[in-house]
């Protein structure tokens, strides 16, 4: 990945196999360089003592290791985690919270850590898109909606790094008139949600807005969810602001998006999950399958960072995985198929 080598390193020093794979893992997935993985005899025999920002240190039994602190304090400077949690079975959802507890740790001694999409970046996405595309035809068994029509289904998109150009890409190879709305959930620094929005606007019909306070969300719109504070929906279904920050260490928390939208819309909810950084989502993403809602992922060679889609589809709660061109042609199926069903059904009870 760009960039990456400009990223913290940490040291990894566990008795315990399974738990540096997992703790190697987990720190890969916010762009952190391992420079050392090792049990403490390994490292106590190592020529040059590793060049670390942090160490994780996590034993199961420190008495069995007592020379192992000395020599730490000895050979570095850099700040030492002890008595980390053991790492659960990937893809549970307490994996993921132990992933994000972790997080919270590296992040009280490296700083913020989640890549975003900087503002060159999206200028750089607009300049790539100067030539409108042809925007495909809407197929003959699906009835445009109603302009101005409220959403009865609606599809919450997630990214962060690397999201908004799989999300204009897929935005952009979506006919004009399907009947559903969008609600779109990307981490970003706040400061770029105006480049954000002219950006991932410019060539689709499905254009970005903010969100205003009782809102429904139309068919055709793209509600972009702002980072500062977190919205929900009322009994009605239209947005409200409330006066708390997203939970998590990041907003909009993708996770509590999706829980507080399929909180009204329960199975005509919908989610997919573009590229991006960390696990944001996978707490949620296996609920709303629960209700019966579809979860799809961008598939990971097309992603400028994999990490946000493949911690989804590690639950085992996925439906479809696509590039943004496949998963865009996957929901006019979907709705076609779907328009097919309601017709059959209504032709049945006449």
């Amino acid at each position: 990945m760009a960039g990456q080598s400009s990223r913290p390193r940490v040291g990894i020093v566990s008795d315990v196999v399974l738990q540096r794979h997992r703790l190697q893992a987990a720190t890969a997935k916010f762009g952190l360089e391992v420079c050392f993985s090792g049990d403490p005899d390994r490292l106590q025999g190592y020529p040059a003592f590793p060049d670390a920002s942090l160490w994780l240190v996590t034993l199961e039994d420190e008495a069995d290791h007592p020379v192992l602190f000395d020599h730490l304090l000895e050979n570095t400077e850099a700040p030492v985690l002890f008595g980390l949690d053991e790492a659960p079975k990937p893809g549970c959802t307490e994996y993921f919270r132990w992933e994000r507890r972790l997080l919270g740790k590296l992040e009280q001694q490296l700083g913020h850590l989640e890549e975003l999409d900087s503002e060159a970046t999206l200028e750089q996405l607009a300049e790539e898109t100067l030539t409108p595309l042809a925007s495909p035809d809407l197929p003959h068994w699906i009835s445009p909606a109603v302009p101005g029509s409220v959403a009865e289904e609606v599809w919450i998109l997630g990214a962060s790094l690397g999201g908004p150009a799989a999300v204009k890409t897929f935005l952009d190879h979506l006919p004009a008139g399907l009947p559903v709305g969008f609600i779109y959930a990307q981490h970003i620094d706040g400061n770029f949600t105006e480049v954000l929005t002219r950006v991932l606007g410019r060539h689709a019909h499905y254009k970005l807005k903010r969100p205003d306070e009782g809102y429904r969300v139309k068919n055709g719109d793209v509600v972009l969810m702002p980072v500062e504070h977190e919205w929900k929906l009322n009994e009605q279904g239209a947005l409200t602001e409330t006066s708390s920050d997203w939970p998590g260490p990041y907003g909009p928390s993708i996770d509590q998006v999706l829980l507080n939208v399929a909180d009204h819309y329960g199975p005509r909810c919908h989610a997919i999950l573009f590229s991006g950084m960390g696990n944001d989502g996978a707490i949620a993403a296996p609920l709303l399958k629960a209700y019966g809602s579809r979860i799809w992922v961008q598939e990971s060679a097309s992603c400028g960072n994999s990490s946000m889609p493949d911690s989804v589809a590690a639950t085992g709660c996925t439906g479809f995985c696509g590039t943004p061109e496949q998963l865009a042609r996957e929901l006019v199926k979907t709705i076609e198929e779907s328009c097919l069903l309601k017709g059959r059904q209504k032709r049945d009870s006449a």
